[in-house]
């Protein structure tokens, strides 16, 4: 499983239909937030996301609307009785700002919370997947992230298997696993069965930026990018003043990098009813995209062999 729930769509401001920023992606039943705005563990609610199973919140900078949800949820955590750790990743000043959120209230949590800081470059590693840090151009310090799934196992060739002698059985699980076996006084290689490693997938997550290079590279054969997208097109010198990205600037680097789909969100309070001018003005440059939407799910397949 890679699913994907869209719990705030916003831009700086709430609306009625649309909260802060947070995306949260469950990934094998391992929950990993990006951001979190004011009122996310009211959207997991919603979502019926789980909480308990949250291992990491991944901040991408520290306005406001991307963490003011944060105090709140890990005391609802608490007073839910987790023992396990969580760990907050983000850029510079994130083990202060978790600092913080521990004291904010009073509250006497009961399972420990670690603040960690990311530079662009580093490699968070988590069980078959790493969730590494981007550079991203904002008005302050920020980051993005790209969550990589582990290359799987080359599909297994059962006829060829067979036609080496191999036994259906436990020397099939031990070739897919990457041992060799003996069959009649013949060494069977993995390789002889077992074909290439297939690509994981990739999702991007860029938070609030400009578009980038870094970005644009992180991005080449993205199954998902998941993009600021505040402004249409006729917003561009505010987008470029604000260190925001207008539809058609961030449609242009999908399609250069290849990405599959491209996802924007952080909506500008100005679409809060009607989102089409966003929408078309990227559909011109590249046609596989949508405006996320508050609740909106994604499952990211696995792609074709």
């Amino acid at each position: 499983m890679l699913r994907i729930i869209f719990l705030g769509t916003g831009g700086s401001l709430p609306t009625r239909n649309r909260n802060p920023s947070a995306v949260i992606i469950n990934f094998k039943g391992e929950l990993l937030l990006f951001d979190c705005g004011e009122g996310t563990q009211q959207q997991m609610m919603r979502a019926k996301t789980g909480m308990m199973s949250l291992s990491s919140i991944f901040i991408s900078h520290f306005h406001a609307d991307h963490f003011l949800g944060i105090p709140g949820l890990i005391q609802t955590m608490s007073f839910l009785g987790r023992k396990e750790p969580l760990t907050i990743y983000g850029p510079e000043g994130t083990k202060e700002f978790t600092e913080f959120f521990k004291i904010l209230g009073y509250c006497n949590l009961k399972y420990e919370v670690r603040g960690v800081e990311l530079s662009p470059g580093d490699i968070v590693e988590g069980k078959d997947y790493v969730v590494r840090a981007l550079r991203t151009e904002h008005s302050i310090p920020s980051l993005g992230y790209a969550l990589i799934e582990n290359p799987r196992p080359g599909r297994f060739n059962r006829a060829r298997a067979v036609g080496l002698g191999v036994p259906p059985g436990p020397l099939f699980a031990k070739l897919q696993k990457g041992s060799p076996v003996e069959v009649d006084g013949k060494i069977i290689m993995p390789e002889e069965v077992v074909g290439a490693p297939r690509p994981g997938r990739k999702v991007i997550y860029t938070g609030d930026t400009r578009p980038c290079e870094e970005v644009l590279e992180a991005s080449r054969d993205a199954d998902i990018l998941i993009h600021d997208g505040s402004f249409a097109d006729e917003m561009a010198d505010w987008a470029g003043e604000s260190m925001h990205s207008t539809a058609g600037e961030v449609a242009a680097l999908a399609k250069e990098a290849g990405v599959r789909k491209l996802v924007l969100t952080h909506v500008s309070s100005r679409y809060t009813d009607d989102v089409e001018p966003i929408l078309k003005d990227s559909k011109k440059v590249f046609e596989n995209v949508i405006v996320a939407e508050d609740l909106m799910e994604l499952e990211v397949p696995y792609r074709p062999d």
